[in-house]
């Protein structure tokens, strides 16, 4: 789904909630501060930037891709009624995992825990006091002005910038073929690619699709670019290569107008394992979905589901849900004779298309004949909180422009031979001694005398 201007009653609504987030942050400036709090009072310098130094200051800093900074206590204040709206409904930081069903580790979680969001409701209602100086962590180094999550890479391809007249029509194509500029043949632990706009905030990618091209011209490893898309992760015993002299192929990329003149370009970012690994796996994508979409008009709660059957075992990484505008809300379900688990839950927004990646000791755990159900939830109806959806009012069906719709879910798998899946459920069952959270996810778990005894292949 691309960013496209809303319907003119919801620019209304926008306005106003600018107007009055402006007499919000007019009417804290105007309040004294108290620096000497009670020491059980919850105040900025303590509680409160720890918190955003961890969820919110990679994105809200200087120079990088948010609209405002959260850095310091002056820079912070006028946004806490925001602050406490926004993180109350978990809209920020976007991270979308519901926290009542289905595994909850996950690889660089930003997401806050019920007792951080009470927390900031609590200092954003007294006042957000600024405490004590003297309780402030040390600031957090960034290694430099662009958003990576990760850190900075140990290896960055730009692609060739690319320019959207202000008022155009979506583009889909190839847009070039980039030397990576690797000496030496390493294995990738997380690819993680960003959009260097002239006009900050301002992305004309819906999405670019790349691939690594060995010397000889063969494929070697994939990864995509969505808006809002985090960093993807690499199970660490299924890493992929990238050999030295490899190219990178932008090959499939979708750009669309923002309302200005706008030249842009992607940066990816590789960070490698150590030099030595060897990996003992191959990391797959699964795309799990249909094409078969019936989205009526004005219409809420529209549920669609997709099933694959596993020809074998297999860890389950991570996934990603990718649906249009009218996406709302998408789980997965693993049935195995009879054990049935909701796997995860997630919202969905199309201006975060979140990769979500399951901590390695949490990843699911799937034998061969397992069947994967994806449930869908779509909502059509005229929604001033959904300024993407802007023809509520008509059918839809499958397709890439974005007034269509898409259902899917890009899975990450780890196929495993029968063997393998015996060696890890083993594993996991000794760690789930005093914590029973390995074993959800665990399908074998349940009924580990159903394995194959012989080993398999």
């Amino acid at each position: 789904m691309t960013h496209r201007t809303p319907r003119q009653p919801q620019r209304a609504a926008v306005a106003v909630t600018l107007l009055w987030l402006a007499v919000i942050a007019t009417a804290f400036q105007a309040e004294p501060v108290d620096a000497r709090q009670a020491p059980g009072d919850v105040t900025f310098s303590r509680d409160i930037k720890p918190i955003l130094q961890r969820s919110c200051q990679q994105c809200h800093r200087p120079d990088s891709i948010a609209p405002m900074s959260l850095v310091t206590y002056d820079q912070v204040r006028p946004w806490a009624a925001a602050i406490r709206r926004e993180t109350s409904r978990r809209t920020m930081p976007p991270w979308f995992v519901e926290k009542d069903v289905g595994i909850q580790r996950f690889r660089n979680d930003p997401s806050l825990s019920d007792d951080e969001i009470a927390m900031i409701a609590t200092w954003a209602s007294n006042g957000a006091p600024r405490g004590n100086p003297a309780d402030l962590p040390p600031p957090v180094a960034f290694p430099d002005a662009r958003a990576w999550t990760l850190g900075t890479p140990d290896l960055v391809v730009a692609s060739p910038p690319v320019t959207v007249e202000a008022n155009a029509t979506d583009w889909w194509g190839a847009i070039g073929l980039v030397p990576s500029g690797l000496t030496e043949d390493r294995y990738v632990a997380a690819v993680e690619t960003i959009e260097v706009s002239e006009h900050a905030g301002s992305a004309i990618f819906h999405h670019a699709g790349l691939q690594a091209i060995t010397p000889d011209g063969k494929f070697e490893m994939g990864s995509i670019h969505e808006v809002g898309r985090n960093a993807q992760f690499y199970h660490e015993d299924a890493t992929p290569r990238l050999l030295a002299g490899s190219s990178i192929s932008f090959n499939n990329a979708h750009v669309h107008a923002v309302g200005k003149r706008t030249t842009a370009r992607l940066l990816v970012g590789f960070t490698f394992m150590p030099r030595g690994h060897t990996p003992r796996y191959v990391q797959r994508e699964i795309t799990l979905g249909t094409a078969e979409l019936d989205v009526r008009g004005n219409t809420s709660d529209q549920r669609f589901e997709a099933f694959v059957t596993l020809q074998d075992a297999a860890k389950l990484v991570g996934f990603e849900p990718h649906m249009h505008a009218a996406g709302v809300r998408m789980c997965l379900e693993a049935v195995w004779g009879a054990v049935r688990q909701t796997l995860s839950c997630v919202g969905f927004d199309p201006e975060w298309v979140r990769s979500y990646t399951y901590e390695p000791t949490f990843a699911p755990l799937l034998p061969k004949g397992t069947i994967l159900r994806l449930i869908g939830w779509l909502d059509t109806t005229e929604n001033t909180d959904n300024p993407y959806l802007t023809d509520y009012r008509n059918w839809t069906g499958w397709g890439s422009r974005p007034v269509d719709n898409m259902f899917m879910n890009y899975l990450k798998v780890v196929w495993l031979t029968p063997r393998q899946l015996q060696e890890l459920v083993s594993v996991r069952m000794g760690a789930s001694v005093g914590d029973a959270q390995h074993l959800f996810g665990c399908l074998p778990c349940s009924l580990p005398f159903a394995l194959d005894p012989g080993g398999g292949r």
